[in-house]
């Protein structure tokens, strides 16, 4: 039994040196670390890009864009769908409902009043 042990011993302080010895190569670089860290980061204002300003306050790149779906974005995107002659026929908060014709016959498509008016029900 005591050898048994004895062998096990041996693989684990072989393996043990195989991993320091890999380490002090690996360490070569100069960049190379390890640890446990506790807490949440490098502290305050340091993971912040402030390359483009102060996002915040409303200074960033981006436009304004509206929040709902235009109704005449809703008769564009009709259009692109094959439906002639499209014109709104009812907006409300939820929905934008754009007629036509297609296929010889009158149709209409639904639309999310939402950005980027997606399609509800064709």
């Amino acid at each position: 039994m005591t050898a048994l042990f004895k062998k096990l011993g041996l693989a684990a302080l072989v393996t043990v040196a195989a991993a320091v010895g890999g380490m002090s190569t690996a360490n070569a670089g100069g960049d190379f670390g390890w640890g446990v860290y506790i807490g949440g980061g490098p502290g305050p204002g340091y993971d912040r890009d402030y390359r483009h300003g102060d996002r915040e306050w409303g200074h960033g790149r981006r436009h304004h864009r509206p929040e709902f779906c235009a109704p005449g974005h809703a008769v564009e995107k009709a259009r692109w769908n094959g439906l002639r002659r499209a014109h709104v026929q009812d907006v409300t908060p939820r929905r934008v409902v754009v007629g036509g014709f297609r296929h010889g016959g009158f149709d209409r498509m639904v639309f999310a009043n939402v950005r980027g008016c997606p399609v509800i029900r064709y």
